[in-house]
């Protein structure tokens, strides 16, 4: 079962009670307050789990609880703590305020990350902690606070390299299981594929790739017909976008016109999500008539075009080798080069920050982002420039 959209009711963990006592003793006049303070309640901690792929262990668990702080004791015993309670989430994981109109509380999609989503109520102090100079029979004692409690919506967004995009029955579910062993299941009926199927694609490099056979899409998706918004989320979060066209023409489809409305459909969900297509599978190259409207294809389209018969597995491995590449050039891209400060220093009356990035000085705009480290900073060796008004 696959559930990438879910309900839950997270409550953590009151804090216990403080407790009100006193020392009591034969020869021991007056002991003194000795209430010990309540323990904090658990908090809720959602911790992202690279092997966890769906919400379903959720689906029958939809009321997370930590436990309780424990109550103060006489004799200056304090309550215990609350158990932390970890949620074993999958990356992609959107996390949304049902009762604040839907707020994005956080997107974790980072495996092996953590976040406390309600923390536990503080525990109450004991009446040990209320005896002063004035007061030594405090008769007071402090209620453990509330855990937050909160109602989440879960929405799961597949985190994959390479987004399979077609409409049913192209044969997006064959060409996956070519090349690796996801397992999807495929027929000659449309919607076999119900439910995004991830398969990982290892090369003789040591490197992996992801591939995701987004289920078929159908006209008009980008307004929810069918399940559009359902098969367009899972689309988000790839970096490369690969249409996989039936050449056929099955069921009196067009290929061409099969390429046009998906590209609308991408675009008309999300605005310009439709450039992360980087090539075309023509599929079922075997078919009478495929030959035929793969050279209209080729007029009609800049992408490059890669035909393929994924039943017979032919082709198969000029298409790996292709996103092999893409994807590396894509991850190479995404290396965050952190400037280095050189020089901060105040002129006519603005702070001017001189930095440096692989020895090349380089200037900044006031709305660029950026980040350093000050602790890396020799600030005797700044210019003649740094001068009393240095920050």
């Amino acid at each position: 079962m696959f559930v990438d959209r879910i309900k839950v009711y997270v409550k953590a963990g009151n804090g216990g009670n403080g407790c009100i006592s006193f020392r009591r003793e034969k020869y021991v006049p007056k002991g003194g307050p000795n209430g010990g303070n309540g323990g904090d309640g658990g908090s809720v901690i959602f911790v992202v789990d690279a092997g966890t792929s769906s919400l379903v262990d959720l689906k029958f668990n939809q009321h997370i609880d930590a436990t309780h702080g424990g109550n103060g004791l006489g004799s200056d015993m304090h309550g215990n703590r609350g158990d932390d309670l970890y949620v074993k989430i999958p990356a992609g994981t959107v996390v949304m305020d049902i009762n604040n109109d839907n707020y994005q509380i956080c997107d974790l999609d980072d495996p092996g990350s953590e976040l406390v989503i309600a923390k536990g109520g503080k525990g109450g102090r004991g009446n040990r902690s209320f005896a002063t100079s004035a007061n030594r029979i405090p008769r007071q004692a402090e209620e453990g606070g509330s855990g937050e409690e909160l109602v989440l919506l879960l929405e799961l967004k597949t985190i994959a390299d390479v987004g399979l995009v077609g409409y049913p029955n192209a044969g997006k579910s064959t060409f996956l299981n070519s090349i690796s062993n996801s397992g999807a299941k495929t027929a000659s009926y449309p919607f076999t594929t119900l439910n995004p199927i991830v398969g990982t694609i290892d090369f003789p490099d040591f490197t992996r790739i992801t591939i995701a056979d987004i289920p078929g899409l159908v006209e008009g998706a980008h307004e929810n017909v069918g399940l559009g918004h359902h098969f367009l989320r899972h689309i988000e979060r790839t970096k490369i976008l690969v249409y996989v066209l039936d050449m056929n023409g099955t069921d009196d489809r067009d290929p061409l016109d099969d390429l046009v409305k998906l590209k609308t459909e991408l675009d008309l969900y999300e605005e310009e999500l439709s450039d992360r297509a980087c090539m075309i599978l023509a599929n079922k190259m075997d078919y009478p008539g495929s030959a035929e409207n793969l050279e209209r294809l080729r007029k009609a389209t800049d992408l490059q075009i890669f035909p393929i018969t994924a039943e017979l597995r032919e082709g198969v491995e000029d298409v790996l080798g292709f996103l092999h590449d893409r994807v590396m050039e894509l991850n190479k891209a995404k290396v965050k080069h952190v400037p280095k400060l050189k020089n901060i220093y105040r002129k006519e009356g603005a702070i001017v920050i001189d930095l440096e990035a692989d020895g090349d000085d380089f200037s900044l705009s006031p709305e660029d982002e950026f980040e350093f480290d000050f602790e890396d900073v020799d600030y005797d060796d700044f210019d003649d420039e740094t001068d009393e008004d240095e920050v």
